[in-house]
């Protein structure tokens, strides 16, 4: 979220990086509320300080015994006047609050200026593609020749867009779990946590799903540990969402809090399933496992002083690069231009995995510094030293990898001419010694 007197002095900017990012934000709309709501605040200021002066005067009059009938009459006309423009101040605050929630972040000045991915900037290519002497097959074909991917049992227990494995293939995405995990804490220096994967609306607010991407989200329409005896939700009851990734409760594990100066940059490394609606994208990527509604992921969250966060970001693009680069996959890194950043982010890196049978990349990475946007949703900061005041700090995260995007690039890139897949080598020893998938 963006600060009101940060959007008020600098509205060239945020203006130029609404118009950059294609947003529909309506800025103007939002210059009118904010100038009507500090002119009544105004208001309401003066009319308090009117009434705390009558009220002064009345206790002088009082004490000099004088009929004092006249300015108790104007106390309450003063104290109803107040009232009614302290409640016009609390709705136009309100609404001010709700557009306050909607406008996304400022693009960092490197960003590449574009209306969507075709802007995109090429960063680096890492590896090259393999030539095959056998047509490629795509990762469903592979995976269900050899019984370790069931797509149709999935559809039958749940429905389009989950996917089942069996034998070797479970096995390859714990073991791709785990590997990610021992490379990210035992490399790089994060902490492994473990999150709960349901969360609170205020969780999903403070990181930028809630409210304007509610319809991407998994509601639990009941938690029964809430409802009354009647079979109803009381009224103010938290509202619960299954986590589209651990980015937000990761993020949120210092919500509300300040966070030793000496602790940062703070790296947490968690393992979760995740869930998307996927609303939206209706024909998009229909077969496979690219776009389901149930994943895993390995997510990398830091923290970071404001002033090295983007040192952090290319530790962390890194980091992920790690893994791709340990598993032999060739990728390439991109920068997102300003029409295709998310929300909440000022910058994004996306790690994109060759796919033979699509012969392309694809993302299998996004790695974003959202800079203080997060961090002053959910009130979390620092303090540079124990007499300074406590600061927003910058908040960061990338996916280290998608296990299930990571287990398909495997398949695809490693699969042999008589249908068996190889096990890249750093996954043998998770594999339990097997080399091959046949």
């Amino acid at each position: 979220m963006l600060d009101r007197t940060f959007i008020r002095e600098n509205l060239d900017r945020v203006r130029k990086a609404l118009t950059d990012r294609g947003s529909d934000f309506d800025l103007d709309k939002f210059l009118r509320l904010e100038e009507l709501a500090r002119n009544l605040r105004k208001e309401v200021e003066e009319h308090r300080a009117a009434r705390n002066r009558l009220n002064e005067r009345i206790a002088q009059l009082a004490k000099q015994g004088v009929d004092i009938s006249s300015e108790r009459a104007q106390m309450k006309e003063r104290g109803d006047l107040l009232t009614q423009k302290e409640l016009e101040l609390k709705q136009w605050e309100n609404e001010l609050e709700e557009l306050l929630k909607i406008i996304p972040n400022i693009p960092h000045p490197s960003v590449p200026v574009g209306k969507d991915e075709t802007a995109n900037q090429l960063i680096r290519k890492v590896g090259e593609p393999r030539h095959f002497d056998f047509a490629p097959k795509d990762h469903v074909e592979i995976g269900t020749a050899l019984g370790i991917l069931d797509l149709e049992r999935a559809a039958k227990i749940t429905g389009a867009r989950f996917a089942h494995y069996w034998g070797l293939g479970a096995r390859l995405e714990r073991a791709l779990i785990n590997f990610m995990l021992d490379v990210h804490t035992r490399e790089h220096g994060y902490r492994e946590v473990l999150p709960p994967f349901i969360v609170n609306d205020q969780t999903l607010f403070g990181t930028g799903q809630l409210p304007k991407f509610e319809a991407d989200l998994f509601k639990l329409q009941e938690f029964r540990a809430e409802v009354s005896a009647t079979g109803q939700t009381p009224s103010g009851a938290r509202k619960y969402y299954l986590i589209p990734t651990a980015e937000v409760p990761v993020t949120n594990l210092f919500r509300d809090e300040v966070v030793e100066n000496e602790k940062l940059p703070l790296k947490l490394a968690a393992y979760t399933p995740c869930f998307r609606s996927e609303a939206g994208s209706y024909g998009k990527d229909v077969r496979g496992l690219i776009r389901q509604h149930q994943f895993n992921k390995v997510e990398l969250v830091c923290f970071s002083l404001p002033e090295q966060s983007y040192d952090e970001l290319e530790k962390l693009t890194g980091a992920a690069e790690t893994i791709l680069k340990k598993l032999g996959l060739p990728y390439q890194v991109v920068a997102l231009s300003t029409g295709d950043l998310g929300f909440a982010a000022a910058k994004t890196y996306d790690l994109e995995v060759w796919l033979p049978s699509q012969q392309r990349y694809r993302e299998i990475s996004s790695c974003s510094n959202f800079e203080d946007f997060q961090a002053r949703r959910a009130n979390i900061r620092y303090r540079s030293d124990a007499k300074s005041k406590p600061r927003l700090l910058h908040t960061l995260n990338g996916s280290g990898l998608a296990v299930g995007r990571t287990w398909l690039a495997i398949l695809e890139n490693y699969q042999q001419a008589d249908g068996s897949v190889k096990i890249p080598d750093a996954l043998v020893s998770y594999m339990a010694g097997e080399t091959e998938i046949r």
